[in-house]
Parts: C-alpha cells; structure tokens; sequence
C-alpha cells in the first residue's frame, strides 16, 4: 500500500561564482560551472582539509590562464619539459552528452 503526504526537501536552486559571485544558471539549460576541489590527506600541512571551489565560465578559464602562466614561470629554464599551451587540463572535445571516454 502507498501511503502519499507533502514532504519538504532541499535541493539546489542556484550554484553562484565563489569569484565573481555571478549566478552560473543559463537560461533552458541549467548551471553551467567548473569546479576546483582537492581533499589533502595524511603528511600534507592541509591534512584533512577539504576545499571545493565554483567557477563560472569566465573566472574558470581565468584560473586556467592563471595556472598555465605558472607553468610556464616554473618550466622557463628547463630543458626537459615539453609546454603544451593550448590543452593545459583539456580531456575532452565535442562531447556534448558526456559520453567521451578518455582512458
């Protein structure tokens, strides 16, 4: 037998920018957002910390830049690393479903 009643739940109604602070909501498609995680174990100085970071589309491909601009500061004089600029992070293109297998 089913019994039915009004029950009151929560669910995410919006995912905001931690940067910017802009709504990452795009109109008939729903949030649209990268995310920077990292949980640091045993023998890090952030042993049990967790971070979780939300991007909007601009801010996100800013940290990219960001990053990318590290490498480079970090590999200048190094003759052993080959910089692959434009795919810094990239593992997927054209997978519109989610369904690209990268393995």
């Amino acid at each position: 037998m089913k019994v039915t009643g009004k029950v009151q739940i929560e669910g995410v109604t919006d995912v905001v920018c931690d940067v910017c602070l802009v709504t990452t909501k795009v109109e008939s498609v729903g949030f649209q957002f990268g995310t920077l995680q990292a949980h640091w174990g045993y023998g890090t100085k952030h042993d049990g910390e967790r971070y979780e970071v939300h991007l909007c589309e601009g801010c996100f491909f800013q940290a990219i830049a960001n990053l990318k601009e590290q490498r480079r500061g970090q590999t200048m004089f190094r003759d052993d690393v080959e910089i692959m600029e434009d795919d810094f992070g990239l593992v997927a293109t054209d997978d519109f479903f989610g369904d690209t297998f990268r393995g």
